[in-house]
């Protein structure tokens, strides 16, 4: 897909959304209202993984639309960026019942999606927000209180990106102290997004810790989610 234009990679990308929509993968589909499938910029250097819709986000179609995500747009405006500038996603695009943890069949039978919005966005950072995003896209099961704020090298739907895992920003709502965490690790993101994009893989190591520079100066309807 590196060859594809900006809005090639656009179209392609609506195209996959209209077959997400109409997904019968996984029993999920049996319950959902709407297909929550993400938003924002659809050729982002920016981008969020996070773990599944919630009941509003069931309700409107769109990802973090409740009180995580009011604390996921602060964040994003202290470093200068709008949710706009970002694509929002996440691991699950349907919502579990009751919010329960995302099971691993489900987490399967969905990833095919998230890959392919990796590799048609082509971000040069993804944050993952929490734990299920974190050991998907890294492929290491520790969990996210030792791995976050060290910035990782992956290479995920061909695109080799800097992955940065987060506290999801629901965790942080229940605990108000790691609010001042995720701020730190958000000022970080800045760092990545100001250096040269990472240079693919030549060897077959899980993961590459990597120094951040100096950081850099400084919802929409469904026809929306692709700005």
């Amino acid at each position: 897909m590196a060859e594809a234009s900006a809005a090639e990679r656009r179209e392609r990308l609506v195209e996959v959304y209209h077959e997400a929509s109409g997904c019968t993968r996984c029993p999920l589909a049996e319950g959902r209202t709407k297909v929550v499938f993400g938003n924002g910029n659809a050729d982002a250097d920016l981008m969020f993984v996070g773990e599944a819709p919630g009941a509003e986000e069931d309700r409107q179609g769109l990802p973090f639309v409740g009180r995580a995500g009011q604390l996921l747009t602060q964040l994003l405006g202290e470093i200068e960026l709008t949710r706009e500038d970002v694509f929002v996603a996440n691991v699950l695009k349907c919502r579990p019942p009751g919010n329960r943890d995302p099971q691993p069949l489900e987490i399967e039978t969905c990833k095919p999606y998230l890959t392919t919005q990796v590799e048609l966005i082509q971000p040069k950072v993804i944050g993952t927000l929490g734990n299920f995003a974190t050991k998907l896209l890294t492929g290491n099961p520790t969990g996210i209180t030792k791995v976050r704020g060290t910035p990782q090298v992956h290479e995920i739907g061909g695109v080799t990106v800097f992955l940065m895992p987060l506290l999801h920003p629901a965790a942080a709502l229940r605990t108000p102290s790691l609010v001042e965490t995720l701020r730190e690790d958000f000022a970080n993101l800045s760092n990545l997004l100001d250096q040269e994009p990472p240079a693919p893989r030549t060897d077959d190591e899980d993961e590459i810790a990597v120094v951040a520079g100096e950081a850099p100066d400084p919802g929409a309807d469904q026809l929306d989610l692709f700005g």
